[in-house]
């Protein structure tokens, strides 16, 4: 029989045993938009790098906050479950829609103590994870890219590409729309 082997230390367990009572007491139960200056300051408190222009409802779960960074007008939704074992940054004007996983951990099938394994999440600007999607450990959403609703990402994702399904597979190149382009468009 094979036992399992857990690498972190006490430091870590109290860490994160002081945020779960402090993510419960102070951090969930203040639900308002008006109380995301104090959820901000509860994370910065645990080591978060958060700009302050960032949006972090009350329901998204944060398993590590200093192992979190996240730049200008970026957002983590309703319900979004942040396994942050490792870094995952998220950049400037970055949506993670309600009820996404983003999970930078997974454990090593191959040895027989199943250690758990870490690879930092990197989402860079402009990316829009829409909801209920996957994204594990080792990924690097680039600039522009769109996940589609429900889609689980295990590699990287090219910059202005739209991906989705299970596993997400590339569907189009996102393109925006210009204001110039507007103006042709209707006649301006």
């Amino acid at each position: 029989m094979f036992l399992y082997r857990n690498e972190w230390g006490l430091r870590n367990k109290l860490k994160r045993s002081c945020w779960n009572i402090v993510y419960v007491l102070a951090f969930k139960p203040f639900g308002l938009s008006f109380f995301n200056f104090w959820r901000l300051f509860l994370l910065r408190l645990f080591g978060a790098k958060l700009h302050p222009k960032v949006h972090i409802y009350s329901s998204a779960r944060i398993w590590a906050p200093w192992n979190l960074e996240m730049d200008a007008y970026s957002c983590l939704a309703p319900h979004v479950d942040c396994y942050n074992t490792d870094l995952i940054r998220i950049g400037a004007h970055t949506t993670i829609s309600q009820k996404s996983y983003l999970c930078a951990s997974s454990h090593d099938i191959s040895d027989p103590c199943h250690i758990l394994i870490t690879t930092p999440i990197i989402i860079e600007d402009q990316v829009w994870i829409a909801a209920d999607a996957f994204v594990g450990m080792g990924v690097r959403i680039k600039q522009g890219a769109v996940v589609g609703a429900r889609s689980c990402v295990f590699k990287d994702v090219e910059p202005w590409m739209v991906v989705g399904e299970n596993p997400a597979k590339e569907i189009k190149k996102r393109i925006l729309k210009s204001d110039y382009a507007k103006e042709i468009e209707y006649g301006s």
